[in-house]
């Protein structure tokens, strides 16, 4: 057990984009990578996923790898709703206890469809 309380001591926001159609469900196929862990580990506090242009009924995934994005174990994922832009469809999830606690660990994400969305993740590196 720490003898100090560990905090977030630098924020993280990442973005990325994903697009290429991936079914699988075993950390097969396109993963995009988010965020890399630090040392003394990274909070992880929201995820949020956001269509760029009109969806069809699908998923979006997240996945969390723990050696370097070698192999891929699924974490979550979001039921995309059919929605035809200009609205777009969109999802936020707040995480307590997401954390990667090292160098070697990362974060990803993945579609269903072969359909645009932004992720946007928010967090810190812990100290």
């Amino acid at each position: 057990m720490a003898s100090q309380p560990t905090f977030t001591s630098t924020p993280r926001l990442a973005m990325e984009t994903i697009s290429t159609a991936n079914t699988n469900l075993d950390g097969t196929g396109t993963i995009v990578s988010l965020v890399t862990g630090v040392a003394a580990g990274t909070k992880i506090d929201e995820v949020v996923f956001k269509a760029t242009e009109t969806t069809t009924a699908g998923w979006v995934r997240l996945f969390v790898s723990d050696d370097g994005g070698t192999t891929w174990f699924m974490y979550d994922e979001f039921v995309v709703a059919a929605v035809t832009a200009p609205t777009a469809w969109r999802i936020k999830v707040l995480y307590d206890n997401l954390i990667l606690p090292s160098t070697s660990h990362k974060l990803g994400a993945s579609t269903h469809v072969a359909e645009t969305f932004n992720v946007i993740v928010h967090g810190g590196d812990l100290t």
